[in-house]
């Protein structure tokens, strides 16, 4: 496995030349100084006597090249493999042998359990039978072995596998494979995680399978016919009754074909309007003929014309029947307008449903008498009303035939329900509308699956850029406040520079609070969650809220009885409710109500709202409502997406409520929205009660260093930062309260400085993160020898981005960046036990 710092023999051609020219160098060094001395005992004068000499200079000016091509080479690779780290994408190099010579980070997370650890490997290298070894299933091996095929004959190949992962749930990877050139036998491999869109597909076919089955087994014929009268689709029914293969393949053949005597000469059925409706005699499978009627409709262009028609067959029908037929047609339709597996409603002009059928009132969760009769506005969420309403009398007025639209609507056991309508009018038989007729799809599946598949893309994304910018940002603001905190040191309250040092140093700390934002939007933040009564802490905040939304607006706590305990961190729960509430006030900018409502919630089943599904369990319900200007349609999908806001530029961030969003959400707990524009706005936290007993507060842990005034004391300290601004900080803050500090620019380093002094080292702190080696790694290292020695890490990344490893291990302490000096002596004091 390379690391940042090394390369194979055969992976650069660089390296063999450079070990080539050091070689010559010194083979020329020897022989000169042979021959000078050869001649000088011999003491014969020799023409040639200073050839030696000036080979030697050459030889040494070589070696000298040689060495700083080898610092450069080794410069590159550290820059390589930090730059492979800081990418987001997979990346796996595989050498000849199918060993692996290279994975990061990424690659790592993407195919747990084979081994690979960043740069380095646990227990020998990583090979690709380790990745084979989490294949699941026989054509996904196959796949593999076909990627790696194509590779090795310098193929560029790409393919998806499905694989097992610890948890023992299946996941799907596209891999992307391809040689390298120049380096024969050596491939590449990036990887992505397709397994959302795999699960999309699923329910797409499913659904496409259920419409197929539906049709096909219809109690009466359907068939699709293009311009030229043949057929596009048949259900099984009709092909059975025509002695036809059911399928998609019927070549020139029509319902023509199997027309009986002069009836398939008065026209093309689907095509021409004098053929749409009525009776025909055909031709069956039995040699006999059978009589039918046809009700058809057909798709045209926007053009105009005709696109393909949508044609059932009813079958046995006596032409003389008289009212029999009509009574016959009219069982038959009220019998697939029941059993459709889609919502079907009827409309009269006033909005009433008249009508509905099994599958509708089954999605609304209720019986056709509580549907009919009412408004169907009453069933459609409030801000969907307004686009509905809209086309629907557009569609009545005669300005569109037709529409289709999609709305969202509360069933009656709470869950939200996502359909796609489908709208048309019903004519009275004189030209003039009585009605509408609505189909309705229940899209609530693939609508969450969807979202989530997006939401999970934005995050994934965002989530990446957040976490690396905080943790360059975090070492940037470690060395300000570091320093800040050297300068005030030494220029106290009443030095004029005094004040400039503490703005710079407020500053800083803004700025990390910023990036706590960023990490509590990607739910990276370290949380410190505690068990809190949310009537108290919501009464301590009241009087913040009344000054931070002014005099204009009146506000109204309304507290439940009660209420159970909520396990929180108490910080982030008070800026959620802020945030919310700063939000209501730019809402309101003429004036108007706020009201922080609270009771508890019950859920006795699990309930989907949006792209969420709260399990079934006892909640902490807070509402934050306000009657301000509300959230149209068009913006209440993105308000939770970062960097969304509707302000005047300048105005917000957009961090707020994606922020919002992230806490609640890692917390355990959800949030959700109800507005529409003019109705005011109603932002709906439900969080899990606890139910375990009484908790010991987290700060009586700290409490030592909390309460420490002396910061000085003694001891050997090697600090390990590969960040030199931080490590500059760090060595002169502990070396001002008087430990004797060596330093490590990397873990190498660090090693060497162990092996060589002979001063015991009392305590390392380092990073966990450095090109190379890690830090935690170095650590194991050093404990074989020095089992005792005393560790603080420290990091720029969340406690959450931790391995689990380090985080069980109690002999670790952990510092996360940035931190002030005070922090940094205070938590080494702790350590070394001077407390």
């Amino acid at each position: 496995m390379i690391s940042s710092g090394e390369t194979k023999e055969a992976a650069g051609g660089g390296v063999g030349f450079w070990y080539l020219s050091s070689f010559w160098s010194i083979l020329l060094i020897v022989f000169s100084t042979f021959y000078v001395l050869l001649s000088f005992f011999g003491g014969e004068y020799s023409p040639y006597k200073d050839i030696p000499a000036l080979l030697s200079v050459f030889s040494f000016g070589g070696l000298s090249w040689s060495l700083g091509s080898s610092q450069d080479k080794a410069k590159l690779d550290k820059l390589l493999a930090a730059a492979a780290e800081s990418d987001g994408a997979a990346l796996l190099i595989v050498g000849p042998d199918r060993e692996a010579v290279y994975a990061n980070g990424a690659f790592h997370r993407l195919f747990p359990s084979t081994g690979v650890d960043g740069l380095r490997v646990e227990g020998g290298e990583a090979s690709i039978s380790a990745i084979a070894s989490l294949v699941h299933g026989e054509a996904s091996q196959i796949e593999l072995d076909r990627l790696l095929g194509s590779a090795i004959e310098e193929r560029n190949d790409s393919g998806e596998i499905c694989i097992t992962t610890p948890s023992g749930h299946y996941e799907w990877r596209g891999l992307n494979v391809s040689p390298i050139q120049k380096f024969p036998g050596y491939l590449l491999v990036s990887a992505r995680d397709v397994t959302a869109r795999h699960e999309l597909e699923v329910v797409r076919r499913s659904e496409e399978k259920l419409v197929r089955d539906f049709i096909d087994h219809l109690p009466v014929g359907f068939f699709s016919s293009d311009a030229d009268g043949r057929f596009i689709y048949v259900n099984e029914t009709l092909a059975n009754w025509l002695g036809i293969e059911p399928g998609e393949q019927y070549g020139d053949e029509g319902l023509a074909d199997f027309i009986v005597g002069d009836d398939a000469k008065e026209g093309t059925p689907g095509k021409d309007k004098e053929a749409d409706h009525g009776e025909v005699l055909l031709h069956g499978a039995s040699g006999g003929d059978f009589s039918v009627y046809l009700r058809q409709s057909q798709r045209t262009s926007k053009s105009g014309d005709f696109v393909y028609s949508r044609s059932v067959v009813l079958r046995d029908v006596a032409a003389d029947s008289g009212n029999a037929v009509v009574g016959f047609i009219a069982h038959k339709l009220k019998a697939l307008f029941d059993a459709a597996p889609i919502g079907i409603a009827q409309m009269d002009i006033s909005g009433e449903i008249v009508e509905a059928n099994m599958a509708f009132t089954k999605m609304l969760g209720m019986g056709r008498d509580q549907a009919t009769g009412k408004a169907l506005n009453e069933f459609i969420k409030k801000e969907d009303r307004q686009d509905m309403e809209v086309l629907l009398s557009k569609i009545v007025m005669g300005t569109v035939p037709a529409g289709n639209f999609e709305v969202r609507f509360a069933t009656k056991e709470g869950r939200e329900k996502v359909s796609t309508v489908y709208a048309g009018c019903i004519d009275d038989g004189d030209g003039d509308v009585s009605g509408l007729m609505l189909h309705f799809i229940d899209t609530t599946e693939r609508k969450h699956l969807e979202m989530e598949f997006t939401q999970s893309q934005r995050i994934q994304a965002v989530g990446q850029l957040a976490g690396g910018v905080a943790h360059d940002f975090n070492n940037l603001l470690t060395a300000m406040i570091g320093f800040c905190d050297l300068l005030l040191g030494r220029h106290g309250p009443g030095d004029p520079s005094f004040a400039d040092v503490m703005q710079i140093k407020q500053n800083a700390n803004r700025a990390a609070n910023l990036v706590r934002q960023l990490l509590a939007f990607s739910r990276k933040q370290t949380l410190q969650p505690k068990v809190i009564d949310v009537t108290g802490a919501i009464s301590e905040m009241s009087n913040l809220i009344r000054r931070l939304i002014g005099e204009n607006m009146e506000f109204e706590i309304v507290h439940g009885h009660n209420l159970g305990k909520v396990r929180v961190d108490p910080g982030q729960f008070d800026q959620v409710v802020i945030n919310l509430a700063v939000n209501a006030r730019d809402a309101m900018p003429s004036g108007g109500k706020l009201t922080i409502t609270t009771r508890n919630h019950i859920l006795e089943q699990p309930e989907q709202r949006d792209q969420d599904v709260m399990p079934a369990g006892d909640y902490v319900l807070i509402e934050v409502a306000d009657t301000g200007v509300g959230i149209s349609k068009e913006d209440i999908g993105s308000i939770f997406e970062p960097f969304f806001s509707t302000k005047e530029v300048g105005a917000g961030t957009g961090l707020g409520l994606s922020t919002v969003h992230g806490i609640i959400h890692q917390t355990g707990g959800f949030i959700f929205v109800d507005s529409a524009p003019g109705d005011g706005t109603a932002f709906s936290i439900f969080l899990p009660c606890y139910e375990g007993g009484e908790e010991v507060s987290e700060e009586a842990d700290s409490a030592p260093e909390k309460g420490i005034v002396d910061l000085t004391g003694v001891g050997n300290i090697l600090l390990v930062e590969d960040e030199d601004a931080v490590r500059l900080f760090a060595a002169r803050a502990l070396t001002n309260k008087g430990y004797k500090v060596q330093e490590a620019q990397n873990a190498e380093e660090a090693l060497d400085i162990i092996k060589e002094n002979k001063i015991k080292i009392d305590l390392i702190v380092t990073d966990m993160v450095m090109p190379g080696m890690d830090g935690y790694t170095m650590v194991r290292y050093i404990r074989e020898s020095h089992p005792n020695i005393k560790v603080i890490l420290m990091s720029g990344y969340a406690e959450d981005a931790i391995p689990e490893e380090i985080g069980t291990d109690t002999t670790i302490n952990f510092m996360h960046k940035p931190f002030s000096l005070k922090d940094l002596a205070a938590l080494v004091k702790t350590v070394l036990g001077e407390v």
